[in-house]
């Protein structure tokens, strides 16, 4: 298995013998505005992806499929609408299919609790994007834990914080590899609503044999912990041979 974050949320993944991009979000740098009432008003994505158009396009060419655990423009944005083959098979959360084939893509596929798919098995998480009125205003969202022989199990458990809904989800299926998206994305009111440093920890110590993979930081505005500040965090926690912080365009191979 090997794993390659582009930038923020956006991964690659070879498993099985296919290959797989996560919550496509393919825009240019400074493309577009700040995400409102937030502390850091700078324009979005903050950075540029590690590839030019031309290796991007070629990226693109090989997959089988994308992944798309919700659709904050974050995770699916219009680049990745125009980008895309429309006859790539997508596979998102019950609730999301409608809008990706207005998106013009013919093969979309919502997972309700689990599907076989090209020689993997998927099966759809829960999570708690933030707390109280603001996790609810941000709707409903989804982890997935892909299955596939002679492969690590690897649990991707998308926005969310802390939860007992990733508490099951390490319990029910003993992830070999856990990315967990990190940031401690935040508005000028309410709790963070993805994972803080404390947040990722609490992962580590529920899945201490697990290598555990923090990504979604240094990319967006309301992001606010950095991957500087989880390095130095984890290492004060004593995490730092568990928890894996990558550059973007870094490949990581299990």
């Amino acid at each position: 298995m090997q794993i390659q974050l582009l930038r923020h949320a956006t991964l690659v993944i070879e498993v099985g013998g296919r290959r797989l991009m996560v919550d496509p979000m393919l825009g240019a740098r400074e493309n577009a505005d700040p995400i409102p009432n937030t502390p850091n008003q700078v324009r979005n994505p903050m950075v540029k992806l590690p590839y030019d158009d031309g290796t991007l396009l070629q990226l693109i060419a090989s997959l089988d499929g994308v992944i798309v655990t919700h659709l904050h423009s974050d995770h699916w944005d219009r680049r990745a609408v125009e980008l895309l083959p429309k006859s790539l098979p997508l596979l998102c959360q019950p609730g999301n299919e409608e809008r990706l084939q207005s998106d013009g893509f013919h093969d979309v596929t919502p997972i309700a609790d689990s599907l076989g798919w090209k020689g993997i098995t998927l099966t759809r998480t829960g999570g708690q994007h933030g707390t109280g009125e603001i996790g609810e205003r941000m709707g409903t969202v989804s982890g997935f834990v892909l299955q596939a022989d002679d492969e690590p199990v690897l649990y991707i458990a998308g926005d969310t914080i802390w939860c007992a809904d990733v508490e099951a989800a390490l319990a029910a299926y003993q992830p070999d590899v856990i990315v967990v998206n990190s940031g401690a994305a935040q508005f000028l009111v309410g709790d963070p609503i993805t994972m803080t440093s404390a947040d990722v920890f609490e992962v580590c110590r529920a899945a201490p044999d697990s290598a555990v993979i923090a990504v979604h930081m240094d990319s967006i505005n309301h992001c606010l912990l950095t991957r500087r500040a989880l390095s130095t965090a984890a290492e004060e926690a004593g995490f730092s041979d568990q928890l894996r912080i990558p550059t973007n365009g870094e490949v990581l191979a299990y």
